[in-house]
């Protein structure tokens, strides 16, 4: 049996990067490989189950793995654990790490700069790896650069399949609560929500979801801000619950990266924005920020709106809820766009990595 190795540093913090890796496993267990994961124990295949909805329980975890890629170094012994496997995937942090299997595939969720990415010792482990790839053009220019590296676009696939029910007015914005290095700025939309509702905003609601893990403080300073208002907060709901959230909204608000400038910290917007894609396979009409990733996925008046400043947010979203014409039509388009996200698509695309083991360096 063909034999795969996956290591995601990240894994536990249930994000977009997390739906990739995750459905990385679940191609590679469908083209019979037997998986194995470096992590730190077995919890991890329940909470992906609940969160991301996706079954990886044929896995084997490996602590050791897990250990012996959570730190520098240690080449001899992480070459004589990779040579074993056809496989590995391994999701960097801004490292570059030595692998030795039959074929190296490094993923870039994050659009890394200023990390030394071309120092020699680099260069040296890059020359093993046979394919990087990056979840979007605007990750891929930004670590082609850092590392002189010719990376390879596998755009990340959706992980619902939102019920079909009768739309409400409803807004809703889906991400992670923190304030670290990947704001989602929560704090701008239900500012702008506010300022709404005083000009005479009626019989529209604002819900907000996402894991808390990262961000307790940010969660209770929204919920205080919010008070009063129809914006109902909900922290770390299930997969089937995340599927009811999209089906019932009809327009979906995103504002990672507001107040950044990306030419200077590219890592601090949104790299690629898969909750945006999501929300459009159930018909919602994306308003998002007109940065990072998001363009790639919304194109402005076709099957949504990009905004830059929250006046800007705001008239759209007044537009959408007066022209009903304007409203199915984006949605019509919305749907469709998302059809180039599927599981298929990404898996196929994935396999094809697989068979080819040509080096993607210069």
């Amino acid at each position: 049996m063909k034999k795969a190795a996956v290591f995601d540093p990240y894994l536990d913090t249930i994000g977009g990067g997390e739906v990739y890796t995750s459905s990385v496993i679940e191609c590679l267990l469908k083209q019979g490989f037997q998986v194995n994961l470096f992590w730190k124990d077995e919890t991890i295949k329940k909470t992906i189950k609940k969160f991301l909805g996706i079954n990886i329980d044929p896995i084997v975890i490996d602590t050791k793995g897990y250990e012996l890629f959570s730190k520098r170094g240690q080449w001899l012994q992480k070459r004589q654990l990779t040579h074993r496997y056809d496989v590995v995937f391994f999701l960097s942090d801004g490292s570059i790490p030595p692998l030795f299997s039959k074929n190296n595939i490094l993923h870039f969720q994050i659009p890394f700069t200023n990390v030394h990415g071309t120092s020699i010792l680099n260069h040296i482990k890059l020359s093993y790896i046979h394919h990087i790839i990056c979840n979007s053009l605007f990750t891929k220019r930004v670590i082609d650069k850092e590392y002189d590296v010719r990376s390879e676009i596998l755009y990340p696939p959706l992980n619902i399949s939102p019920k079909k029910t009768k739309k409400q007015n409803i807004i809703l914005s889906v991400g992670r609560f923190t304030e670290t290095l990947h704001h989602k700025r929560q704090d701008v939309l239900v500012a702008a929500f506010k300022e709404m509702v005083d000009t005479g905003l009626s019989g529209w609601e604002l819900h907000l979801v996402g894991s808390s893990k990262e961000g307790k403080t940010l969660l209770e300073k929204l919920l205080q801000d919010a008070s009063g208002y129809p914006i109902t907060i909900t922290p770390d709901v299930s997969h089937e619950a995340l599927e009811g959230a999209y089906g019932k909204a009809k327009l979906f608000w995103h504002a990672a990266g507001f107040g950044v400038d990306q030419q200077k910290h590219p890592e601090r917007v949104e790299h690629f924005g898969i909750a945006t894609a999501e929300a459009m396979s159930a018909g919602c009409i994306p308003v998002v920020i007109n940065k990072g990733g998001q363009p790639e996925i919304v194109t402005d008046g076709e099957n949504g709106l990009l905004w830059e400043t929250v006046d800007e947010l705001k008239q759209k979203t007044f537009r959408l809820m007066k022209d009903q014409t304007l409203t199915d039509n984006l949605s019509r388009n919305a749907i469709e766009t998302s059809g180039k996200f599927s599981k298929q698509t990404f898996c196929e695309k994935f396999v094809a990595l697989l068979d080819d083991r040509s080096y993607g360096q210069p």
